[in-house]
């Protein structure tokens, strides 16, 4: 005989897998474990409302209520993002407050890929998440976001090509470590030029300040105008601290490499994406410091 599942007990057992699909869909962990926690209050709610049918299966059950809670907040979202001051940017997660279960998996995890995701129709993402970084099959994903398989199947499609991601491949390739070692180098030594030869020539950075510190307003395109932006910081933190007017060293966040930037008394995290030949075509900044709450800003040589 098979003992029947609480709704609370199956919760728990899942909450890890709901924050990692709630995360993926959000690209905010506090919104996530909103969404999580509303899953929670449905689920004991269904279990004890009498004429409701029995649930066969809590996992698949919780599994359909957090991806029809993430899409709904997904939507909600859209439109304060619009209002949002300069370009947003996925909040950054260090490793050791992710799920184990998420870091284990590191399939769309990355911020590149969060931010990219945001340009996807929301049940077009939840597709994605679910058939890339929980192996779901069409029918299964079908059944969750109530279309044909055929549908989700070319959603799956359109969507990874449109994030220019090999459906062969198994998990994103690695940040080149030694690349973003040497991008430190030169930015605390001042060396623009060499900055300048790291990225490429249609390099673009997207610079995430919230409004709650000074920063870039909008994208800049091109590796001359990334370079001025970078020159500009620097000037700027000489007057600062002309004894150590930047500090940057290598750091992980979201299970990939990233650099912590430390000037004019603050922190910023950057993240990269190279192109084939190992040249930076994408640079993510953060500088909201209310998005900097659940990393770690420590660390660097004195």
């Amino acid at each position: 005989m098979t003992l029947a599942v609480s709704a609370t007990s199956a919760w728990q057992s899942e909450r890890n897998r709901l924050l990692g699909i709630a995360y993926r869909m959000l690209g905010d962990f506090g919104h996530a474990e909103d969404v999580v926690s509303e899953v929670a209050i449905d689920a004991v709610q269904r279990e004890r409302k009498a004429d409701a049918d029995r649930v066969d299966s809590w996992p698949a059950w919780l599994t359909t209520v957090c991806v029809r809670r993430s899409v709904d907040r997904v939507r909600q979202l859209a439109a304060v993002r619009e209002e949002y001051t300069g370009p947003w940017l996925p909040e950054p997660v260090d490793a050791s407050k992710l799920p184990e279960e998420t870091v284990a998996n590191r399939e769309l995890l990355s911020l590149t890929l969060l931010h990219l995701a945001e340009q996807l129709a929301p049940e077009a993402r939840a597709a994605l998440v679910l058939h890339r970084a929980f192996a779901m099959s069409a029918p299964e994903i079908a059944d969750i976001l109530e279309k044909t398989p055929a549908a989700v199947r070319q959603m799956i499609s359109r969507a990874e090509r449109r994030l220019e991601i090999d459906p062969e491949a198994p998990a994103p390739r690695a940040k080149d470590r030694a690349a973003l070692e040497k991008l430190v180098l030169a930015i605390e030594q001042g060396e623009i030029d060499t900055v300048v030869a790291m990225l490429d020539r249609d390099a673009v950075l997207w610079a995430d300040g919230g409004g709650k510190v000074k920063s870039a307003m909008n994208p800049l395109f091109g590796a001359a105008r990334i370079a001025r932006f970078f020159a500009g910081i620097l000037g700027k933190a000489m007057v600062f601290d002309p004894v150590e007017p930047v500090r940057a060293w290598v750091t992980e966040v979201n299970s990939e490499a990233a650099l912590v930037l430390r000037h004019h008394g603050r922190s910023d995290i950057l993240v990269i994406d190279t192109a084939p030949d190992g040249s930076i075509r994408e640079l993510r900044q953060l500088s909201n410091p209310d998005k900097l709450t659940r990393v770690s800003l420590s660390g660097g040589s004195n």
